[in-house]
């Protein structure tokens, strides 16, 4: 566990001081976010906080290879780990020339394919799936590459959407990582093997890049990740899950944490926690759609009906609509992952119940108890 925290520091530390040199950057080279219409930015900011957030993670990878437990883990671990880095550096990049350049959206969707690939070229690909009855399914090299790249690609644009406040991306991807790292690390407790696992590391790393981008972007934001930042985090959370299907077998990944049989959910989590994590921006993204075109307008048309706007509307301030997104995230991670790895499901599911009912009250009575005699806007 010592290694693990000075990984998250160490990718912390130098996402932190290296954001000052993306920004200065970012300034010389133009790559600025304008204030439009739908934006809640009042004035222009720089872009390109994913080079640094790169540079973090590849610091705590060179670091963690130096550590006396973790370099001494089974060949896989850094080879995945660097694999994902590579294909993470290859979508920075795609990232970094939209954040200039404004790409169109079907040659990003190109460079995120591209990247994907690359992972699944390399081995980093779903091997199994589970069934409703807990039946293991092995899947063949084109089923897996295809539901990776499903995966991933939905990963990238889930996070990229969400990007939408200060901090906002950075602190519910950052929450992800941590409830995935408790869990790959738990279950190669639970199982008695090398607590030195692929999913662990990148986790640990990702939530450090992560905690060390927030004080440049929480509001006001200094500087913003760009497509370049959003792109890379969102692969490197969807990987990180893919590599758990490929070092642990179906059977150890549903062992509950009395070491017996705990239910379906934690065989599925590896294939689902990418997507849970991103519940609340995906849905938001398929209202988005919905919305756009019974209005006869492109389902790319940008507005201001996204829930970071909603919750604006309804009386939050741009930090507490932000904190209570990121308790979303940590209500669906956390929660899910708590349910997956034990066997007290009570208990589990009351804990659950309980961030649920908290998070629903600061989401609905904050603004009332701020503005009592505002009433809350009718939803469209």
């Amino acid at each position: 566990m010592r290694e693990y925290l000075l990984v998250f520091l160490v990718a912390a530390a130098t996402t932190y001081l290296l954001t000052v040199i993306a920004r200065e950057l970012a300034l010389r080279t133009g790559a600025v976010a304008k204030v439009r219409d739908r934006d809640v930015h009042a004035v222009p900011i720089p872009y390109l906080g994913g080079l640094a957030m790169l540079g973090g993670l590849v610091a705590a990878y060179v670091v963690a290879r130096q550590l006396p437990f973790l370099s001494t883990s089974g060949p896989f671990v850094f080879r995945d780990a660097g694999i994902v880095l590579i294909a993470g550096a290859l979508i920075c990049a795609v990232g970094v020339l939209d954040d200039l350049f404004e790409l169109d959206a079907l040659t990003k969707l190109g460079g995120q394919v591209l990247a994907a690939g690359f992972l699944i070229a390399f081995g980093i690909q779903y091997v199994y799936v589970t069934g409703r009855d807990g039946t293991q399914y092995p899947l063949d090299p084109a089923q897996g590459a295809l539901l990776t790249g499903f995966i991933v690609v939905a990963t990238v644009n889930a996070v990229n959407f969400v990007d939408g406040l200060d901090g906002l991306a950075a602190g519910v991807v950052g929450i992800g990582a941590v409830a995935f790292f408790v869990f790959c690390y738990q279950l190669a407790s639970i199982n008695k093997v090398s607590l030195a696992t692929t999913g662990a590391l990148l986790s640990a790393a990702l939530a450090g890049a992560c905690a060390g981008f927030l004080p440049h972007n929480f509001h006001q934001a200094r500087l913003f990740m760009g497509d370049s930042g959003s792109m890379l985090i969102g692969l490197v959370l969807s990987a990180s899950a893919v590599t758990l299907t490929g070092q642990f077998s179906p059977d150890q990944i549903s062992q509950g944490a009395a070491g017996t049989q705990a239910s379906l959910l934690p065989t599925l989590l590896p294939l689902l926690l990418p997507i849970s994590i991103l519940i609340v921006p995906m849905l938001d993204l398929v209202l988005a759609v919905v919305r756009r075109t019974r209005a006869g307008r492109s389902p790319f048309a940008p507005d201001k009906q996204h829930l970071h706007h909603r919750l604006l509307e309804i009386g939050h301030s741009h930090r507490r609509a932000v904190l209570i997104m990121w308790m979303w995230a940590a209500l669906v991670s956390l929660g899910t992952v708590l349910i997956s790895l034990y066997n007290d499901e009570a208990w589990m599911w009351a804990s659950v119940g309980a961030m649920a009912l908290l998070t629903v009250g600061l989401t609905f009575l904050l603004p009332k108890l701020h503005h009592p005699g505002r009433a809350l806007p009718e939803q469209a």
